[in-house]
This record gives C-alpha cells, sequence and structure tokens, in this order.
C-alpha cells in the first residue's frame, strides 16, 4: 500500500497549486484547510495586492478569489490579472460569507459541510477544464 505522503514526495506525481485571495482569516483558513484536504497544493494571500505577487512568482492551476476584499473590485482585479498571465489558470470568484457580520440570529456556517463534497467537485471541474484547454491548444501547436 502506498502512503499519501509518499505520492505526494514522488517527482513524477503533480499536484494541483491552487491560489485562494481571501482577506477574511477564518473563511482563507477554512478554504485553505478543506482544498489541501482535497490533495491541492494552496497558496494563500490576505490581499488583492498580495495575491497579484504571488501570480507572478507561481504559475496555478486556479485562482479563487473572495469578491469583496480591500474594495468591492478587488476580487475581480485578481481575476482579471490571472486570466491575463502566459499559463492561463482556471479562474472563480468567492462569495465567502462571515457569519460575524450577520444580523439574522441563527447565520449559517461559513462552510457546511454537505457542501463541501459540491465545493470540491467544483474545484476539481474547473482544473480539469483548464488541463483540457491546455491539451487541445499544445495539439493544434503541434499540427
Amino acid at each position: 500500500m502506498v502512503k499519501l505522503k509518499e505520492t505526494l514526495e514522488d517527482p513524477g506525481f503533480e499536484v494541483a497549486r491552487v491560489l485562494l485571495a481571501d482577506d477574511d482569516p477564518a473563511s482563507r483558513l477554512t478554504l485553505q484547510t478543506v482544498l489541501r484536504a482535497g490533495g491541492y497544493r494552496v497558496d494563500s494571500a490576505a490581499s488583492a495586492a498580495e495575491a497579484l505577487g504571488k501570480l507572478d512568482e507561481q504559475e496555478y492551476e486556479l485562482v479563487l478569489a473572495d469578491l469583496h476584499m480591500e474594495s468591492p473590485e478587488s476580487g475581480l482585479k485578481v481575476l482579471a490579472r490571472a486570466r491575463m498571465m502566459d499559463y492561463k489558470p482556471a479562474t472563480a470568484l468567492l462569495a465567502t460569507y462571515n457569519p460575524r457580520q450577520s444580523s439574522e440570529p441563527n447565520p449559517p456556517t461559513l462552510v457546511e459541510p454537505e457542501n463541501l463534497p459540491e465545493l470540491m467537485d467544483y474545484v476539481a471541474g474547473l482544473i480539469s477544464q483548464r488541463a483540457s484547454r491546455r491539451l487541445r491548444r499544445a495539439m493544434r501547436q503541434a499540427s
């Protein structure tokens, strides 16, 4: 039986790298933990500026950005820059919910356990679509 740790350390085995940009520490930590548990390598950024710097330093298969960080358009700026990168990562906006900011008597939790499989399926689908696009592009260039 092969242990997961040994498999991840194998240089022939690559896991998808995800950039997670969210200024809310609780949201960022929760999503980072969930994504890592799903087998992804996750770099996180607490601001749009930090995320933009990471985009220049590392290639990512997926960039997830909270819609509202320092300003209402911060997440859109991060995704716009990601889409301009030569390596063309998959991108998605997050709309995380912070229960502490709610006036509801029983606000919903940040990430509900029953939604985790759906979240992981969505992330896997985005990364798979990106891989398919890259493969098609490579095949067109080779012919």
